[in-house]
């Protein structure tokens, strides 16, 4: 690429030194040295200028940014795995190109997720808030204080059999669980046998029969609520929800009021529906040891940035050598 003009980058986040250094090699790179959210103004000057816009989950790019693009605009590379906050169809209509970067968050997500499957009827955050917020609270051991819900033998309902969920399964069955899952379309007998499995074609039959409901589809409007008002009430009452996905799949409003009213036992959430926001009834519910909240951070690991953004890189390069991209996401895919 020596030989060519360099594409100029937009970044609208700081990424790990190493990646934001090796764009800088690469390209004609515009960091955010700061991390200060962009503000809608901003990106729309920045498409207006830029060969290549590299946005996060943070940053709205729907059909008015894309309207003001300049015709130098071809790549949209985004740092994430999911594209719900792009507007891909508006893209292609202007002829740009959307990448994003699959398959490098799974085991740092289903990591994540079983720790909020074992945090939540353990009640791990509760016990700890108790040493470090509520001292002298604790009297010592005792045999029936604290007493959480036991994991093996339980039975898990994935929704969203996918990569994650898959990698949440595998370590599920690991700690004893049952796996039961509910997915567009059935995943491959060597998986289910290997998982020990079982499908369901209704999501309203599984959620009925399961302990523990593992949220990991991916976030498209045909799963915005999904976990609605209606199928929240089909859980039973000693059961519990873990939401590592989209804040919208599930009716935050609605699973509030099942906590309150004890319809769940309660749920362990690192996605919200109005994020940056985290509705106070949460907030209030977390420090009654109902819920445990995380501020999004179940991909948040060095090693799973870094290869974003190596991923990120490789897109950028790939399209510029006049080939397609790796990770292009087509137009029309939900």
């Amino acid at each position: 690429m020596t030989s060519k003009k360099k594409p100029t980058v937009y970044i609208t986040r700081k990424l790990p030194d190493v990646v934001e250094t090796r764009m800088r090699e690469l390209f004609d790179a515009e960091l955010n040295v700061d991390d200060t959210p962009r503000t809608q103004p901003e990106l729309v000057a920045a498409v207006k200028r830029v060969d290549v816009l590299v946005p996060t989950v943070t940053d709205r790019i729907d059909a008015a940014l894309i309207e003001q693009a300049g015709p130098q605009l071809r790549l949209i590379a985004a740092f994430s795995n999911g594209v719900d906050n792009i507007d891909v169809d508006a893209a292609a209509r202007r002829g740009i190109t959307v990448t994003n970067t699959p398959n490098v968050l799974t085991e740092d997500t289903a990591d994540m997720t079983m720790a909020l499957i074992l945090a939540v009827p353990r009640r791990l955050a509760e016990g700890a808030q108790i040493l470090t917020d509520r001292k002298g609270e604790w009297a010592g051991w005792s045999p029936t204080w604290m007493l959480g819900r036991r994991i093996a033998g339980k039975r898990i309902g994935i929704v969203g059999m996918g990569r994650i969920g898959t990698a949440v399964a595998r370590r599920a069955k690991a700690f004893g669980l049952s796996i039961h899952y509910h997915n567009r379309h059935r995943v491959k007998p060597e998986t289910e046998e290997m998982l020990e499995a079982t499908y369901w074609d209704s999501l309203d039959q599984m959620l009925a029969r399961v302990d523990i409901v593992s949220v990991n589809c991916p976030s498209t409007p045909a799963t915005f609520h999904l976990l609605s008002a209606r199928r929240l009430a089909l859980m039973r009452p000693d059961s519990y929800i873990v939401n590592t996905a989209r804040g919208g799949i599930i009716d935050e409003t609605a699973l509030i009021k099942c906590i309150r009213e004890g319809k769940i036992a309660g749920a362990g959430l690192d996605v919200f529906e109005n994020e940056p926001a985290v509705s106070p009834k949460l907030v209030k519910l977390a420090g009654e040891g109902k819920v445990v909240l995380l501020p999004h951070m179940s991909s948040a690991t060095l090693e799973g940035r870094i290869d974003m953004g190596e991923k990120v890189v490789i897109n950028i390069r790939t399209f510029f050598d006049g080939h397609r991209p790796p990770d292009r996401v087509l137009p029309g895919r939900d």
